[in-house]
């Protein structure tokens, strides 16, 4: 199948809009992704520095509340606490509001599926305090600037991230024969968590060929790094576990404990032929389909390694492959997706959206919750699920269909003609059902409730 611009616009974008044109070829789609993050620059999100400081802050608070002497000054200590969070969390509001624009307004959708995605691949949770704001600050750090460039450098960003860091506690994780492992007579515990899932997750894959002792050794060489005041990679050669380590057949390390070891496996894990593979599938996956077409992904992965890993030439020999605009539908709408769609196109402007995270949370991260999603916090560290029948279940469906009628109108007021909104959003390939239910419906609300609700815009 040749290259059509809603398609793309559809399955390798944000969706359709009535005010940015769609990709007019891949290498439009290509440039735009090499060229600067114009939707960052347009919409900003903080680095994680500001949510290091803010944690830092709530931890003094506490130790101040536990060393009070009155009950005044546990008061203040326990206000003051509040008070940062409080801020944080009204920052976090216009980060959330900015990610939402992006997508709605940016005129390069394939960079914000692209961040999502290699966010989802990296999943890092914030599970409590100031860290439960950090999921987009940590994009904004490791993820976005190197969506076009090496996996290498994109693995090594993300693998020295605090926030991926302290979600693993590798920060805190010592080599049983370390300085500090040996003072805390650890004898053979280690956290094998952060290795493990770099080898079966981010890196090969879990069905790749590799052993408990590969595990086991890599998590020896990542002892060491840790965090600096919450907000900077630090490596700790007293945490670190000396001598050499052999993974997959490779030694690394030796007499000298720092962090070259470390990037030394990330370089070789990132170039195996394995993880060329995981990814290409993944991507392809993503992008394409639960059943992608063999030839396109074995394209991927020879582009991969014929290019040290090069991003961009990946989504080159997906983009280019016939395979990837087979016709009909593609993968069901994460609940991101959904609503990102929906506002892109709705027209939304910037003054439709708040950011305030009170109300963000009860028109958007609330009702996502209810259609299997909270904002940032997959279950687990393999991040959402990517199969169709994830998504489409009475209930979640239910709440697809109540943000449809309600949330618009509540957003934006005067809604566009639902006659006009089903071409819009669906393309010129309308359903003919779906057209006869935006004529007939009875308000506006109700009409652009029902093209969202529709089974075409659940589809990418």
């Amino acid at each position: 199948m040749p290259f059509e611009p809603n398609r793309a616009a559809i399955r390798f974008g944000c969706g359709l809009s009535p005010e940015i044109a769609a990709p007019v070829d891949v290498d439009a789609m290509l440039a735009a992704l090499a060229g600067p993050d114009r939707a960052a620059e347009r919409f900003p999100v903080a680095g994680f520095d500001v949510v290091g400081r803010a944690t830092i802050a709530v931890q003094q608070a506490g130790r101040e509340f536990r060393d009070a002497k009155s009950e005044d000054a546990r008061v203040a200590a326990r206000e003051t606490r509040r008070k940062h969070l409080r801020g944080l969390r009204e920052k976090a509001g216009g980060w959330v509001r900015n990610a939402l624009l992006r997508r709605a307004l940016a005129e390069d959708g394939f960079r914000e599926r692209l961040a999502f995605f290699w966010s989802d691949h990296f999943t890092a949770i914030g599970r409590a305090g100031p860290l439960s704001f950090g999921y987009l600050p940590y994009v904004e750090d490791a993820i976005r600037p190197h969506l076009d460039g090496r996996f290498a450098d994109m693995l090594k960003a993300v693998i020295t991230h605090p926030y991926m860091l302290i979600y693993f506690k590798q920060h805190v994780t010592a080599g049983p024969n370390s300085a500090v492992g040996q003072r805390r007579n650890l004898s053979q515990d280690l956290n094998e968590n952060l290795g493990r899932e770099l080898i079966e997750l981010h890196t090969l894959g879990v069905g790749a060929e590799y052993s408990q002792a590969d595990v086991r050794a890599l998590a020896e060489l990542l002892t060491g790094m840790s965090v600096e005041r919450e907000t900077e990679f630090l490596f700790r050669p007293r945490l670190a576990e000396p001598g050499a380590r052999e993974v997959l057949g490779r030694v690394y390390g030796g007499a000298e404990l720092s962090f070259d070891r470390v990037a030394a496996v990330l370089e070789d894990l990132a170039a195996h032929p394995a993880t060329a593979a995981h990814l290409a599938r993944k991507l392809a996956v993503h992008f394409t389909g639960d059943s992608p077409d063999p030839d396109m992904v074995r394209a991927m992965a020879e582009a991969y390694r014929a290019s040290d890993g090069h991003l961009l030439e990946v989504y080159q020999a997906m983009l280019r492959h016939p395979a990837a605009w087979h016709a009909g539908p593609g993968n069901v709408k994460q609940p991101i997706d959904f609503v990102g769609s929906s506002l892109r196109a709705l027209g939304v402007a910037s003054r439709h959206v708040p950011d305030d995270y009170r109300k963000l949370n009860q028109m958007v991260l609330g009702p996502m919750v209810l259609m299997g999603q909270a904002w940032g916090a997959p279950l687990g560290p393999d991040g959402w699920p990517e199969a169709d029948t994830a998504w489409i279940t009475p209930q979640r469906m239910a709440a697809r269909l109540q943000w449809g009628m309600s949330v618009p109108f509540r957003l934006m007021r005067l809604l566009p003609d639902p006659r006009e909104f089903v071409e819009t959003a669906l393309g010129p390939d309308v359903p003919e059902a779906v057209r006869f239910a935006a004529k007939a419906a009875e308000t506006r609300a109700e009409g652009v409730g029902l093209v969202l609700a529709s089974p075409a815009f659940q589809r990418m």
